[in-house]
């Protein structure tokens, strides 16, 4: 989960809106049984169906499962493929708590041996955390549910007494958040090529949720929770803020904010009114980042220069200034043409009303549209002599936190409701 900001930040913010049940002991006799999810998952798809959701070539492969297909893992077992959660088993850590490393058999998902068997990423809850039981929650039952290619395959979950932790498969080259933010050397520049890649799977995973039955609204999207496969295939992870969408003729749910600083859309930031739309923003604040190399939030940043949206509209919309905005590591290396087209879809998914936004199936067509003409070596080397990369008077790159890194009150951190510090 995202890392809780500082009191200065001025959003209120909720709790979860699954419902919780009325103890832990009442609820554990419930989950004793793999895919047993009773207490938790008879309201969040009411209208759904077990097929798919869309016959759309894009979403094909999707589908909402009538049943939750879970392991429930025992502490024990747990323990036992972590290494007994040692810290050299540690991929990263968020508000939620630590994640580590794993080992299980792929067929019987039994604890093996480190090194042997499946890789999985083990989430396990910081009994500090106030991330708590209700995100745990609403992670079972969306993620429990929900099978897409460009979707993190939530395996099971164990909650004995205080320990509640999740397992998931294991994405082997991380986040996007570490591949466009981590210090040089850490990791190689991603290439045009692949961000438009790792754009247009998350585009279809974040499609594939809203085009279901009941439109699910994601309400997090961040590039820290953009996971890679060896592949650099994109899987959205992390869904302990999901919300059902609005039924019927309803524009909007509300609920109290809770999201990623930068990333929130403004309408929900100000009135706490939910669109499905309210996702689009945030996508296009990724996209931002992806074509600029620089955060969506930083104060370390001059004066003028924290707020990445702010900053980049006026070079969004002028192609005579665009090149100075793109992120020098590309090089110069894309289509003019592409860069322009991806400029004008992130201007448009960062509109100011729900309204002027296109829906994520308009964004995934714009993006297959730029794949198609991927990189023209000679027009990116025209692009790139013309156009030399602003490195001054812009937002400078600056070292990042490692993911998950606690930050405090640092940028990109979760809205939090303070109110609930003294629970």
């Amino acid at each position: 989960m995202g890392n809780t900001c500082s009191s200065i930040d001025k959003i209120i913010c909720p709790g979860s809106s699954a419902s919780v049940p009325s103890s832990r002991t009442k609820a554990s006799s419930s989950l004793n049984t793999t895919g047993n999810l009773s207490a938790f998952s008879s309201t969040t798809f009411e209208q759904s169906t077990g097929s798919p959701v869309s016959s759309d070539e894009a979403f094909i492969d999707g589908k909402i499962l009538e049943v939750p297909n879970l392991r429930v893992f025992t502490f024990a077992e747990l323990k036992s493929a972590t290494k007994n959660f040692k810290p050299d088993t540690v991929l990263g850590e968020g508000g939620f708590g630590k994640v580590f490393k794993g080992w299980v058999d792929e067929k019987t998902l039994n604890p093996v041996k480190s090194g042997f068997g499946m890789v999985v990423a083990v989430k396990k809850l910081d009994p500090e955390s106030m991330q708590g039981l209700e995100e745990w929650q609403s992670e079972v039952n969306f993620l429990g549910r929900l099978s897409h290619p460009n979707l993190v395959k939530l395996l099971g979950y164990c909650w004995e007494e205080k320990d509640l932790l999740l397992v998931y498969e294991f994405m082997t080259k991380g986040s996007l958040e570490n591949h466009l933010f981590r210090r040089a050397g850490a990791f190689d520049p991603l290439s045009w090529i692949l961000r438009l890649k790792i754009a247009i799977g998350a585009a279809r995973g974040l499609a594939f949720l809203h085009s279901s039955e009941k439109r699910v609204i994601y309400r997090d999207f961040k590039a820290s929770n953009i996971l890679l496969d060896s592949n650099y295939n994109a899987k959205i992870s992390d869904f302990g803020l999901a919300k059902n969408g609005p039924v019927g003729s309803d524009s909007h749910v509300t609920t109290r904010v809770m999201g990623t600083n930068g990333y929130a859309a403004p309408e929900y930031v100000a009135t706490g009114h939910l669109y499905v739309k309210s996702d689009v923003y945030g996508f296009g604040v990724v996209l931002l980042e992806m074509l600029s190399g620089q955060r969506a939030l930083d104060i370390s940043r001059p004066i003028g220069q924290h707020s990445l949206v702010d900053w980049a509209k006026p070079y969004l919309a002028d192609r005579k200034k665009l090149a100075r905005m793109m992120d020098p590591r590309l090089e110069g290396q894309y289509p003019l043409k592409g860069a322009l087209q991806a400029a004008a879809l992130t201007l448009r998914c960062i509109a100011g009303e729900p309204k002027n936004r296109p829906s994520m199936k308009e964004v995934l067509e714009t993006l297959e549209e730029i794949w198609a003409l991927k990189v023209r070596p000679t027009e990116s080397k025209n692009a790139s002599s013309q156009h030399k990369p602003r490195r001054h008077g812009q937002a400078p790159v600056h070292p990042r936190s490692p993911l998950g890194a606690r930050q405090g009150g640092g940028v990109g951190s979760r809205v939090v409701d303070h109110s609930l510090k003294a629970r």
